[in-house]
């Protein structure tokens, strides 16, 4: 059974080292400027130019939603906002979501925030709001991330040839799931 009421009043989720807190508008700033780092678009694959009044409209929409759950990846000793990640598109019925995860910059890659927010938000999905199942997409060009999945207990399961377009190449996507029997490491 999935527990919808958990992902409508979001928990805050605590880790060594990252908190995991609601995303809202209190982090359009810094939301603002990973939107625009040219390394965090590419990563995410994001074409789209979105305006300042998108990005607040959006922001302010992610509390109280019953089908996913946005949280702002939090730096515990400073306060500092370094990323956001996402259990979406939550299909009750067969007990599954997705995933997405971004850091707000290159000062962020590399130091363990991304795999640390991972690990709790499916403690969360798994633990809390009753899922069997969580996929996610990654970029062909982005190995950092897809070691990072696999250092999270996602596996590989499969490949979309060439289904990115992104400066003047085609690129594939790796397709990844976890199941909630699987080992957590």
């Amino acid at each position: 059974m999935v527990d919808i009421e958990a992902l409508r009043t979001q928990p805050e989720l605590t880790g060594e080292n990252v908190l995991l807190t609601q995303l809202d508008e209190t982090y359009f700033e810094t939301g603002w400027e990973a939107l625009r780092e040219p390394e965090s678009r590419r990563l995410t694959g994001t074409h789209t130019d979105f305006t300042e009044e998108q990005v607040r409209t959006w922001l302010a929409g992610r509390p109280g939603l019953a089908d996913r759950a946005d949280y702002a990846i939090v730096r515990k000793e400073d306060r500092v906002h370094v990323g956001d990640l996402a259990l979406t598109d939550v299909d009750k019925d067969n007990r599954s979501g997705s995933f997405r995860i971004a850091l707000n910059g290159p000062e962020f890659f590399g130091k363990g925030y991304g795999t640390e927010a991972t690990k709790l938000l499916l403690a969360y999905a798994f633990d809390v709001v009753g899922l069997h199942r969580v996929s996610l997409e990654v970029f062909d060009y982005n190995p950092r991330a897809q070691r990072a999945y696999e250092k999270a207990g996602f596996v590989r399961e499969g490949l979309q040839r060439e289904a990115l377009w992104w400066d003047g190449e085609w690129h594939d996507v790796i397709t990844m799931a976890i199941l909630k029997n699987d080992p957590r490491p």
